[in-house]
């Protein structure tokens, strides 16, 4: 395998969840970039959109959700190609050595044995499923220490934290190592901030009349339906502090949340001294999506430039009492890994009734408050460990939604 240190020779990329908004938009940058190439695509129902993938990339290795859209690949692409389906094919797929990137761009737990695939392989690892981290905890940390593997977070939030570190700190989160407390000692607390939602600057809502539309409106970034509902709750954000805490390996008591409505300022980090640097830029998933495939470079790419003589005034707030879902996050990392697995398994479980009209949007963060009251205490070794876990989680959801 090329040396990821190498950001100049060429990528072999392998994108899990090819046709999602991540995936879309990491192969903007294929197309632009001789340097990257494409050895594995996944979708999950999109088999019209992998098909068509298929066809524009040919030499690339493809995995579809299940057995019928395999045969739907096959019929319209051949009977010679590669095609994996289901978890097991996702996983295949990611530790295939052709590829020295994988994407992680699956939403939700349905991504978490792919991406710990891909990283015990050793490989570079850029993280848009921040649920694998989540739900994994330091186990997956510690298979990137043992495989050299690097984690690079495409979060536009994550992503902003990291640029703004020092070089060394900022190397060694993403080689996860950050074992010497020399170069952290500076760092005294990192902010990560938030749009709100599209329902922060409301004070008239009626939570339990909130439509699947209203709640996947954003008013910044265009995302899929599962992670603008957890936007509007604000648990993608507790999700996120979680991730953060884990990541850069900081309490998360040093680990803040600012409501940021305009969203240009991504996040910050505040030093010893007091000083704070600040990441800003355009609501363009590109550009993180840009930096993790070119890191330790930059890669220069037309994208939308922030022109602050014409941006907007910069507001930022404190979450208040309305939105439960980051304290709640903060619970969830006191009382162990089993409950922050509880909280992203309700979760998703909450969504999705609430995405089907089973319940109403004000019962989503309830549904999460419940699954952590109940989630027993430890501490997971294994990836069964994990799932057993989630299962209990699963079970608990759907009994207190029915």
């Amino acid at each position: 395998m090329k040396s990821p240190d190498q950001p100049t020779g060429l990528r072999r990329l392998c994108i899990l969840g090819a046709t999602g908004s991540i995936g879309t938009q990491t192969l903007d940058w294929v197309r632009s970039d001789a340097r990257y190439s494409v050895s594995g695509l996944s979708a999950h129902q999109d088999i019209d959109g992998l098909i068509a993938l298929g066809r524009e990339f040919p030499d690339a290795a493809l995995a579809a959700g299940d057995a019928a859209g395999v045969e739907r690949v096959r019929d319209a692409l051949g009977a010679r190609r590669r095609i994996l389906h289901g978890a097991q094919g996702l996983t295949e797929l990611a530790e295939a050595s052709d590829s020295d990137t994988v994407v992680a761009g699956i939403v939700g737990s349905p991504g978490l044995a792919s991406t710990l695939a891909a990283v015990r392989c050793g490989k570079r690892v850029l993280l848009a499923n921040k649920e694998a981290l989540v739900m994994s905890g330091v186990l997956l940390l510690e298979a990137a220490r043992e495989s050299g593997a690097e984690l690079i977070p495409i979060d536009s939030e994550h992503s902003a934290l990291l640029q703004c570190l020092p070089a060394p700190c900022a190397r060694s989160c993403i080689r996860g190592d950050t074992s010497d407390a020399g170069q952290w000692s500076q760092i005294a607390r990192l902010w990560l901030t938030a749009s709100g939602g599209p329902f922060w600057s409301r004070q008239d809502v009626d939570w339990a009349q909130v439509s699947v539309n209203e709640a996947c409106a954003h008013p910044v970034w265009s995302m899929g339906r599962k992670i603008s509902v957890d936007s509007a709750t604000l648990v993608n954000k507790g999700l996120e502090l979680i991730e953060a805490s884990l990541l850069f390996s900081v309490p998360h008591s040093q680990v803040d949340v600012l409501v940021h409505p305009q969203g240009l300022v991504h996040a910050l980090v505040e030093f010893a001294d007091g000083s704070q640097i600040a990441s800003l830029g355009a609501a363009d998933m590109r550009i993180p999506i840009g930096y993790a495939l070119a890191w330790p470079g930059r890669a220069e790419r037309p994208v939308q430039r922030l022109d602050l003589a014409s941006a907007p005034d910069l507001s930022f707030e404190r979450i208040d009492a309305r939105f439960a879902a980051v304290s709640l996050a903060r619970e969830a990392m006191n009382s162990g890994q089993n409950a922050m697995i509880a909280y992203n398994a309700a979760n998703e479980i909450a969504v999705d009734a609430f995405l089907q009209s089973k319940i109403k949007f004000d019962r989503i963060v309830p549904c999460i408050e419940d699954g952590l009251r109940r989630a027993d205490p430890g501490t997971v070794r294994s990836i069964e460990d994990i799932s057993q876990v989630q299962q209990q989680a699963i079970s608990y959801a759907r009994e207190w939604i029915a």
